[in-house]
């Protein structure tokens, strides 16, 4: 792929050269590649095509994740996440050791302690990393789903965009199913409290247990907002809003 460097930039095709426009700016790029029939099916691209099934496989684990999760990600995600979630995928289902090459997945790797190790930290908002945002320690018991942070001080122990007044604390437990596709979250109360030296324990509690079969994910999410006449506005749209997969077993 070639950037558009010119003052006036092409959307469309001329010949074989396609100009478009991505987050990464204007590119152009020239057609090529082989044809889809041959990959399909010429005994010389079988590899392609193993690849090709496994690539799908994780993308659709990273898309049960991101829908399970869709209320949280929808005020603390950023525009790479989906990319950044199926390379996560795409490592788990590399540890399935038990699956012919083309068969390798998610669904049964996720029960290996490493895989799940994998999946354990990862923040659905690469701009607002819960560690480099929250400098308390929380506690998670997987037994209840239940978070906890004791004696927070939010102006010490929160690193709050500038202008924030207010922040909210809000988990889920999820129970996901990589296997069959399928997923239960139970989303916690909500905590908010202004961003000042008041210690304040919080303390986030699932409305039930999360049923089903699968993998439990936990997941903690602080989201910043502004007080304006006695109205709590969100912060750019979530631009500063972490969101974190704090526990998994």
């Amino acid at each position: 792929m070639a950037q558009q460097k010119g003052i006036i930039k092409l959307k469309g095709k001329i010949g074989d050269i396609s100009f478009y426009k991505t987050q990464d700016g204007h590119l152009a790029r020239e057609k090529g590649g082989v044809d889809a029939s041959r990959i399909a099916n010429d005994p010389a691209f079988i590899r392609t095509r193993e690849n090709g099934v496994e690539f799908g496989s994780s993308a659709s684990s990273g898309k049960l994740l991101r829908s399970s999760l869709r209320s949280m990600l929808m005020t603390a995600g950023d525009n790479r996440v989906t990319a950044r979630l199926t390379k996560t995928m795409t490592d788990i289902k590399n540890l399935d050791a038990t699956s012919v090459r083309g068969k390798r997945t998610v669904g049964i790797a996720i029960a290996l302690a490493p895989a799940k190790a994998l999946l354990k930290g990862f923040n659905f908002n690469n701009k607002a990393i819960l560690g480099s945002i929250l400098f308390k320690p929380y506690a998670v018991a997987t037994a209840t789903g239940i978070i906890t942070i004791t004696g927070l001080v939010p102006l010490t122990d929160i690193a709050f965009p500038e202008g924030a007044t207010h922040v909210s604390f809000k988990s889920s437990w999820a129970k996901v199913d990589f296997t069959n596709n399928v997923s239960d979250v139970k989303l916690s109360n909500v905590v908010n409290l202004p961003i000042n030296a008041v210690s304040a324990n919080v303390v986030l509690t699932p409305t039930a247990a999360a049923v089903g079969t699968g993998i439990n994910l936990f997941v903690l999410q602080l989201e910043f907002f502004q007080l304006v006449n006695a109205i709590q506005y969100t912060m750019k749209n979530g631009t500063y809003n972490a969101l974190c997969i704090v526990e998994v077993s």
